[in-house]
């Protein structure tokens, strides 16, 4: 079974954190899921057949802006991801009736700028009120520091595991990580050429 996250995982073995990613090893992965009955797609989805739990993931990466999707030249962050989780929610209330839904937003950098007009980490709170209020699911968030702290998990994975790996980020962590040990212990016994 391949770990793949909506970056993701909490893989056994690993020291327990702070950070707690519910997606263990799901039976079932897919990327960029059309949905059929609205337009559009989610990001990542994930099936837990075991413990009959469906994650909806949403990745924004906007890494120099921060989470910003605009329409009209102006933010538009709470609209287009009240409907997003809203479309994912009601696809998953329609074919995945006796699971779960855990709804999680994957971002890497979500600005807090208090006192602006515009405030990214503001925008998160009211999508997770709107969300909460409309569907009784709560949107869990990774984002800045806990985003980080996944990767670090990724690449800790990538460092004890040495099979080969079929998530093409995390064979990458792999390789630099087993290329790290291996570049240190032969400059210790290898001259310099």
């Amino acid at each position: 079974m391949e770990f793949v996250p909506c970056f993701t995982v909490h893989v056994m073995n690993l020291p327990k954190r702070s950070v707690d990613i519910n997606i263990k090893h799901c039976e079932f992965t897919q990327k960029n899921l059309n949905t059929p009955d609205v337009q559009g797609e989610i990001d990542v989805v994930r099936i837990d057949l075991e413990g009959k739990t469906i994650y909806l993931c949403e990745v924004a990466i906007h890494l120099t802006i921060g989470l910003q999707y605009v329409k009209n030249n102006k933010p538009n962050n709470i609209e287009k991801l009240v409907e997003k989780f809203s479309k994912d929610i009601e696809y998953a209330k329609k074919y995945f009736q006796d699971y779960k839904i855990h709804v999680m937003l994957w971002s890497p950098v979500v600005k807090e700028t208090p006192n602006a007009k515009h405030n990214q980490m503001d925008d998160v709170r009211l999508i997770k009120s709107k969300i909460m209020e409309k569907y009784g699911i709560d949107v869990e968030l990774i984002i800045n520091e806990k985003f980080l702290l996944c990767l670090e998990d990724l690449r800790n994975y990538a460092r004890m595991e040495t099979k080969d790996i079929k998530s093409p980020v995390i064979r990458l962590m792999q390789v630099e990580e087993y290329l790290k040990k291996h570049i240190k212990k032969s400059s210790a016994v290898l001259p310099n050429i």
